[in-house]
């Protein structure tokens, strides 16, 4: 069994969105409980699945898993972190200060930067708090996806830096008020990351190229930080020895390409190759299918009428460009195409002779990749991090240069060199963006679905700041809230897989919209086989899964769009929706 191999009393489960990083590691938390070690499986993802695979109610504190012995859950909620955080610091201060003043403390508090850095210190303390942590045998992290997982890995590290080189106060000041003494249990956390004996970080990815690729990337960066004890699980390898059936036969070709394309260095590491279930991993039983292996697909035959959608994805792009210009957001949880859809989007809008700008918030979104085929008028760009951090800094220490002394500008670049820095520079680069939508068509391709909710937290952070003291931000700062609620202007496409975690992830994100007064679109349900017409019985057995999944969106959703499963290898040959029997 494949999680025999991995027995670290820290295990951090990392890779590219959608490739399964729950399911092996609740898995793996699963086998380590069945062989009488007490586990602890925590997520760090502000839009955590552990509920829905285990079936059961988790908080942030450790939750017995029902019907197996010495398992327990843990969700780390950002949002609840975040406000036991802002109480720590603000808390002392009440009935001490003016009430304004606790208002004005309480306003700095309410960014994502703030939330970053709560759950970041719950982490810490699973992490190197042996207090905390010391009743078990083994603590499983099933991470946030990539990018959110490199900025919380890397924390650690640029937090304790910041700390032992910081010569001045001025950390103490906004967020980062409270973390100086905590600097002990930061450096024990990092200590625990980079060592072997301790920590294996397993990558997971899927056969495919881009996945195979990130998890390259992952292993990379990584690697400059000093954690090198890795681990791979290629997960849903589909392998078939002979079938008629395209479908089959082109998938099984995508699944050979993606793994003839492994990179080299990830040959350097030990790696597993997961087979391809025919069902959905929700609750224990498909969870010990998969630490099996197991191949079992249906062996009764039943007749499916696949659900319709009477909107193709021709007439949904017609109904976007009606306004003649503005900005189209594709929104999901990472791994379920959000780039693909976008990019279609684009190069759709472009043919029919609109300006279009194509750009990404994704810290790992890979729209260069993606869209190389040139159509019309179409601008492709990313928002790169760290090349807006340099121009965020560069551009507050020009002004404040202007009314500084020395040594207050050296105070200014110690507090630039903090993490929370790169969430406020990517934060105005997206305002940008979106307000080019004014003279063209602006499609962003959005970051998963966690980051995505905390950049528009943000959003509301910062109008609810500009409103208050009428500052200086820039105009497209000013008026991002008003054009993101403004359905004329922006139009929130949700994207999704036909499976349940994705589709109630997407279900999740579009009330957490509306709540925000921002209306979706639309759907599109990406990927789908059982509008393939696919025979072959295994993923035909995967078909026949999307059926209640997508039955939820056309009876919630006033457009919907069902996209077939199409091989990357084969572009040219993107096949129509069908509406025929599905047989299992």
């Amino acid at each position: 069994m494949w999680a025999n191999n991995l027995k670290s009393r820290y295990l951090f489960f990392t890779g590219k969105g959608g490739v399964g990083k729950t399911s092996l590691a609740c898995a793996t938390a699963l086998s380590l409980a069945q062989s009488g070690k007490k586990t602890l499986i925590v997520s760090t993802d502000p839009a955590s699945n552990l509920d829905e695979v285990f079936g059961v109610r988790l908080g942030s504190e450790p939750t017995p898993i029902p019907g197996i012995e010495g398992l327990f859950g843990a969700n780390l909620d950002p949002e609840a972190a975040a406000a036991a955080y802002r109480e720590k610091v603000v808390g002392p201060f009440r009935g001490k200060l003016p009430e304004a003043v606790i208002r004005n403390m309480e306003e700095q508090f309410s960014g994502a930067c703030t939330t970053e850095i709560a759950a970041f210190d719950e982490f810490v303390r699973l992490m190197a708090d042996q207090e905390a942590t010391e009743s078990f045998d083994h603590l499983v992290f099933d991470t946030a996806p990539t990018g959110h997982t490199l900025r919380l890995l890397s924390l650690p590290n640029a937090w304790s830096g910041y700390l032992n080189t910081t010569t001045a106060e001025a950390s103490c000041l906004g967020p980062l008020a409270g973390l100086k003494d905590q600097k002990e249990l930061y450096r024990q956390a990092f200590e625990h990351l980079a060592d072997g004996d301790l920590t294996t970080v397993v990558l997971v990815a899927r056969p495919e190229r881009a996945s195979l690729k990130e998890a390259a990337r992952t292993q990379g960066e990584l690697s400059e930080l000093g954690i090198t004890n890795l681990s791979l699980l290629v997960n849903a390898v589909y392998r078939i020895d002979s079938t008629e059936d395209p479908i089959a036969q082109q998938y099984a070709a995508v699944v050979e390409d993606g793994l003839s394309s492994m990179p080299t260095s990830l040959k350097s590491i030990p790696s597993t190759e997961i087979p391809l279930l025919s069902g959905n991993v929700v609750g224990i039983e498909a969870l010990r299918a998969l630490l099996s292996g197991s191949r079992e697909v249906p062996t009764s035959s039943r007749s499916l009428i696949p659900p319709q959608s009477k909107l193709l994805f021709e007439q949904f792009v017609r109904e976007l460009e009606q306004t003649g210009k503005g900005v189209v957001m594709t929104m999901g949880k990472g791994g379920v195409g959000k780039t693909r859809v976008a990019t279609r989007i684009a190069q759709a809008l472009a043919s029919h002779g609109h300006s279009v700008l194509l750009t990404t918030t994704d810290p790992a979104g890979n729209v260069m990749d993606v869209a190389t085929d040139s159509h019309g008028d179409l601008i492709v760009e990313r928002i790169d991090p760290a090349a807006e951090v340099a121009k965020y800094t560069e551009s507050a220490l020009q002004k404040a240069s202007q009314m500084m002394d020395d040594d207050a500008l050296a105070l200014l670049k110690e507090d630039l060199r903090s993490p929370c820095t790169e969430e406020i520079a990517v934060f105005r680069a997206f305002a940008d963006a979106v307000a080019k939508g004014t003279d063209r068509f602006v499609v962003i391709d959005t970051a998963p679905t966690g980051h995505t909710i905390l950049l528009m937290d943000a959003t509301e952070s910062y109008h609810r700041e500009v409103a208050r003291t009428q500052s200086d931000a820039p105009e497209s700062v000013r008026e991002l809230l008003p054009r993101l609620r403004d359905p004329e202007f922006t139009k929130v496409v949700l994207v999704a897989l036909p499976e349940p975690t994705p589709v109630h992830e997407a279900q999740r994100l579009e009330a957490d919209l509306r709540r925000a007064g921002i209306e979706p679109f639309g759907w599109i349900i990406n990927r789908s086989f059982i509008a393939t017409g696919v025979s072959e019985p295994m993923l035909a057995g995967k078909a026949a899964q999307e059926v209640g999944p997508i039955q939820e969106v056309l009876d919630s959703a006033i457009r919907v769009v069902i996209e077939p499963w199409t091989s990357p290898l084969e572009k040219a040959d993107r096949p129509q929706s069908v509406a025929q029997d599905v047989l299992v």
